[in-house]
This record gives C-alpha cells, sequence and structure tokens, in this order.
C-alpha cells in the first residue's frame, strides 16, 4: 500500500466526530472511510461527484482505492473487517465486470438481502457486537453499500485496580465511581506531552496481545478540560503515528522538567531510590483511568463526509439512477481491565421514489386441462426487416397427458 492513510484518517476523523459534539461516543472513521473508498474504483476525478469524492476521501481516487483493495484482501489478524455491494433483484447485474473486478476480491457482491439478513451480516462480521444493520430497508432501496470492522483483544498486562478516589479531587468521576484501572508497572507506557494544539496532555498506551507479530494499542490522551474535544481528538490522532512502534511521542516531557505536587492532571512527587539511571535521575510514570463503554448511532449525511458524492458515483457505476440515499453507522466499544472490544458496521443505501399508492390485480392462468401449443419462427435481421420465416407456425401440439417434473430437472442449476 503506497498512500500514507494517516493524514487523509486523521481529517476524515475531525469531520466525523465534529458531526458528532462532545457527547459521549464512539465511531469508526476507518469504517465509514473504506466505505468511500469502495466507491472510489469507478469513479472518475474530473466530473463533480468524484472530485467531491476524492475530497472527502483526503487523496487521490486511485491511491484510496488501491488502500481499500490492500487493507481488506489483507486483513489484520486481530481486525475483522468486510465490506458488501448488494442491488435489488431484477436491476441487473451490480455493475461491469470491469468495475467488479476493480473491487477488493474480498467484497461480497450479490442481491439485496431483506432487514433480517442485513441484521444477520452485520452480527456475523462483528462477532455479534452490532446486533442491527444500522439502517431499515425498504422497497424504495436500490442498492447498499457496507463495511464492518471488530476487534476483541485482551491486554498484554492487565490493569491493575485502584481506588476511584486516585482520579483525583477535581474529577467529577471520583465521587461516582468506586474503583478504577490503575497501569501495571511494567507493560503499558505514559507520558507527559507539550503539543501546540492542546497544551500539555497526557498519553497512556495499553498494547494487546500479539497474534502472528501483529498487535493492537489503545492511546488515551487527556488535556486540561477546557481545551475543546475536537482539539484533544485532533491530538490524539497526531500521537498515534507513533503508538505502533511504542517510541517516545514528540513533545515529552521530563519528570525533572515540572514543579513538585499537583498539577490538573497530574501529580509528580520524589522519593530517594536505588537507580542504575546514569544520571542518578530516574522517571517513572502510572495512569489512573477509568473503565468505559460506549454505544453510538451515527447519522453520516453531512456533505463533508462524503457519502452524497459516493451515492452518485455508485449510481453511475450500476447505471441506476437514484433519488436520494441515507448513511448511517452503529459502533460499540467497552474498554475494561482485561481487555478492549469495538465494532462498527456502516451503511449507505441508495433510494428512488416509489409511485404512489393504488390498486393491483394479478392473474395466475392455470393450464389445468388439454390445452394447444404453437411455436412460432421468428426472422428479423439487424435492420429491422422480417425475412420468409418470420411469424410461420412450425410446430403445434394438443397437450392432453402431462407428465410429472423429472428429480434432474427439480434441482436448480
Amino acid at each position: 500500500m503506497t498512500t500514507d492513510l494517516h493524514g487523509p484518517l486523521s481529517g476524515y476523523a475531525a469531520r466525523l466526530h465534529a458531526t458528532v459534539g462532545d457527547r459521549h461516543h464512539v465511531a469508526s472513521p476507518l469504517g465509514a472511510w473504506l466505505l468511500l473508498a469502495v466507491c472510489a474504483t469507478t469513479a472518475a476525478d474530473h466530473d463533480p461527484a468524484g472530485a467531491g469524492l476524492a475530497d472527502a476521501l483526503g487523496t487521490d481516487l486511485a491511491g484510496a482505492a488501491e488502500a481499500a483493495r490492500t487493507l481488506l484482501d489483507a486483513p489484520h489478524p486481530l481486525v475483522r473487517s468486510a465490506t458488501a455491494l448488494w442491488q435489488r433483484s431484477g436491476r441487473g447485474d451490480v455493475g461491469s465486470s470491469r468495475w467488479r473486478a476493480a473491487l477488493p476480491r474480498s467484497t461480497e457482491v450479490g442481491v439485496l438481502p431483506d432487514q433480517a439478513g442485513l441484521d444477520a451480516w452485520a452480527r456475523e462480521h462483528t462477532d455479534g457486537l452490532v446486533e442491527t444493520f444500522p439502517l431499515k430497508v425498504g422497497p424504495d432501496v436500490v442498492f447498499a453499500l457496507a463495511s464492518a470492522l471488530a476487534t476483541r483483544v485482551s491486554w498484554a498486562t492487565p490493569f491493575d485496580v485502584a481506588d476511584a478516589r486516585a482520579l483525583g479531587v477535581d474529577s467529577p468521576w471520583a465521587g461516582k465511581l468506586r474503583r478504577a484501572l490503575r497501569s501495571p508497572g511494567q507493560g503499558h507506557r505514559c507520558a507527559i506531552v507539550s503539543t501546540t494544539r492542546a497544551g500539555d496532555v497526557i498519553v497512556h498506551a495499553a498494547p494487546a496481545r500479539t497474534t502472528d507479530g501483529a498487535g493492537l494499542v489503545v492511546l488515551s490522551v487527556a488535556a486540561a478540560p477546557q481545551v475543546p474535544p475536537a482539539e484533544v481528538l485532533a491530538v490524539a490522532y497526531d500521537l498515534s503515528a507513533g503508538a505502533a512502534d511504542g517510541t517516545q511521542p514528540a513533545g515529552a516531557r521530563s519528570l525533572f522538567d515540572l514543579p513538585l505536587g499537583d498539577a490538573p492532571l497530574w501529580t509528580v512527587r520524589e522519593e530517594r531510590v536505588r537507580t542504575r539511571a546514569r544520571d542518578g535521575r530516574e522517571e517513572r510514570h502510572h495512569a489512573v483511568l477509568p473503565c468505559w463503554s460506549a454505544r453510538s448511532d451515527h447519522d453520516l449525511a453531512a456533505p463533508t463526509l462524503g457519502f452524497p458524492a459516493a451515492t452518485a458515483t455508485l449510481a453511475r457505476a450500476l447505471a441506476t439512477p437514484v433519488d436520494r440515499f441515507e448513511a448511517r453507522q452503529s459502533a460499540v466499544a467497552r474498554f475494561d481491565r482485561y481487555g478492549f472490544e469495538a465494532a462498527a458496521v456502516t451503511g449507505m443505501f441508495g433510494l428512488v421514489s416509489l409511485p404512489p399508492e393504488g390498486v393491483a390485480r394479478t392473474a395466475e392462468l392455470r393450464f389445468g386441462h388439454p390445452y394447444a401449443v404453437v411455436a412460432v419462427a421468428t426472422d428479423t435481421g439487424a435492420d429491422g426487416v422480417t425475412g420468409p420465416w418470420h411469424g410461420l407456425p412450425v410446430f403445434s401440439a394438443w397437450i392432453s397427458e402431462p407428465e410429472d417434473l423429472s428429480e434432474a430437472d427439480a434441482v436448480e442449476r
């Protein structure tokens, strides 16, 4: 994968979280971004929809499509991923063969399921964490695109248990909770980091147990209470770039440059110890965090999130005009002493306006007694001129001895 996704994803995350606001929530910007990137396989940079899609993705369409194929066709051992493209039965094939070949190999392509089928897809691809699809299918839905991401990991080193009062006398949670989590003596990483966007922040990184050399690190970042959530999230995304490598964050402050005593985000104390530090000054960090869980449902209709452009792009590829779209994401997460789990399902529908309701009659014609059959030839040239065979009855029959359907023909082929 040649496209560096950190910048595009950071930008997309800022826009998505901005639409949610500062309420308690969880989301997967990557899940929504992947859905747009799948649409990029057929978009053209020069048309308005393609340009809007590229703007939302934060990178060129070819690079986004390549990144989506790489991520989805070589999934992370600790992160389940899936995408699907469905079209209503009777609307023809799902796109041209050329475009279908450009989709990630793992993308499921087929007929639009009913609501039970969509809900089952969400459960299957999130290990049951997301129980229902984020959108309700109706007769006006002509196509759907979906993505799912899920993880369930255990910490390499579990947290210790702390009295919730260790969250600090100024914490609004200290009096509401009984117990909190304390980072263990080894295995977790903590730092105080100076940033230009949010001032001094505190950082905690908890690594999960690795599988085949692949891991997951959950980064927690807190700033002073008056710093807007958008700025803290942006700093967290900035710091996440180095979290996977376990490197000291840029701007990490030495504890010996900080005054002793209490600050809004930390307490620094000093004691005499035996140490092998070269200058005789050893730095130790601990973090106290609460357990938390979140369940959220997000409307992704804002133009800045790219789904209007993605719908127009997909409608063109499928040769299926649409009148409007819906896009939503359902996300869940839990962070506790022993591990972390999270999942998100993102869905997009292309919809058409239905004709007004009326009355329809359907006749089922039953050939249940002897009847006539005539086989008539057709003979029409490319120029529309009919030939001598056109309209000629070639065979005819009177059917009075019917036969049962054979066992061989009763099986679908």
